[in-house]
């Protein structure tokens, strides 16, 4: 063999495995490894509004080497991925550029868990979803405070919150005001089923009034065991046509939910909240009570008790009679355990 052809079957062969290593390389890239995790671990990525690819870019390296930027420069050209769209994204500890730009190219997002607690008032429980969502607290806030909007399912503004009945909720990050609100009346109606819907009517509650007493229960007691006997006993009131002088209404009529103690001064207070000057349930529930709760009214206790007084010796427990005597006596109880405690 000639030594030029030597030297050309040579140059070809260089050439040919350069290409091999360069196809090697971006394949690895592509579909293997050129996003690494920092620390081994998957991450959330959360892409908002007004994100560009460069902005992104540097988002991912916040957390993720990029081996080859070029490499990913050039993939997002080949997959075509011109828009940015927002939402969470899982990248994985460890991918290839492909897996990654296309699930951001298609707007492939991982759902997000969405968790609340009894919150009390509009704005706590909007502040509460929107610092775990995409969304304005004002936005949700706006529909809890608009008659018109809370119509459709079936509340009013005063009682806006029972359609937010608290648990975990899997969800898109990016969610919209209208589909968060659309998710929550699903969870609200499949709960109040026709079962509970006869029980309520039984009772000769609707379910918001349900509610309304349940977050008046669970704010009386967060023992289990004692919510359908606080039930019993507020049920005994309202067909009494007692007044319920449920001590939480009033710290909420207040909105200063520190108050450890009432004084006399804190039942002056002239809200419909005040159960202490106006009888019937008020307007809607003075916070989100936990289903439990709300099963606790509807399978409420039967019995006699129509005055109740927390224990003196602070279990968290409470003394329940039938008479007023026997209610003063405990009550008199308390109030030196307190006086002894010093709790103003």
């Amino acid at each position: 063999m000639k030594k030029s052809t030597i030297i050309i079957l040579s140059a070809l062969l260089v050439i040919l495995l350069s290409i091999i290593a360069l196809a090697a390389e971006q394949y690895y890239r592509l579909a293997v490894c050129n996003v690494e995790s920092r620390d081994g671990e998957s991450h959330l990525i959360f892409v908002y509004p007004g994100t560009t690819a460069d902005s992104l870019f540097e988002l991912i390296e916040q957390q993720y080497v990029v081996h080859s930027p070029a490499n990913w420069r050039l993939h997002s050209r080949l997959l075509k991925w011109n828009t940015i769209k927002t939402g969470a994204y899982t990248i994985n500890a460890k991918e290839g550029d492909l897996d990654v730009i296309r699930r951001l190219r298609n707007g492939e997002q991982t759902p997000v868990d969405v968790s609340f607690k009894n919150v009390r008032t509009v704005g706590s429980l909007a502040t509460a979803i929107a610092g775990q969502l995409m969304l304005d607290s004002a936005d949700i806030a706006y529909r809890l405070k608009d008659s018109s909007y809370m119509a459709q399912f079936g509340l009013d503004t005063l009682n806006a919150i029972a359609l937010f009945m608290p648990n975990t909720y899997e969800m898109f990050w990016n969610v919209s005001a209208d589909k968060l609100f659309s998710k929550m009346a699903a969870t609200y109606n499949n709960f109040w089923n026709s079962t509970r819907r006869n029980k309520a009517r039984q009772i000769g509650l609707t379910p918001a009034e349900v509610t309304t007493l349940a977050s008046i229960v669970e704010g009386e007691t967060f023992r289990d065991n004692e919510k359908p006997i606080v039930a019993g006993l507020y049920l005994n009131r309202l067909r009494r046509g007692m007044k319920l002088q449920a001590d939480p209404t009033v710290i909420f009529a207040h909105q200063d939910f520190t108050i450890r103690r009432l004084m006399r001064y804190h039942l002056d207070i002239d809200s419909p909240y005040n159960t202490y000057r106006y009888a019937g349930l008020p307007p809607g529930p003075i916070r989100t009570p936990y289903p439990a709760s709300i099963d606790a009214v509807l399978n409420y206790q039967h019995h006699n008790y129509i005055y109740m007084c927390a224990n003196a010796d602070f279990s968290y427990t409470h003394k329940f009679a039938t008479s007023y005597s026997e209610h003063l006596k405990n009550a008199r109880d308390y109030q030196r355990a307190l006086n002894a405690k010093g709790i103003k």
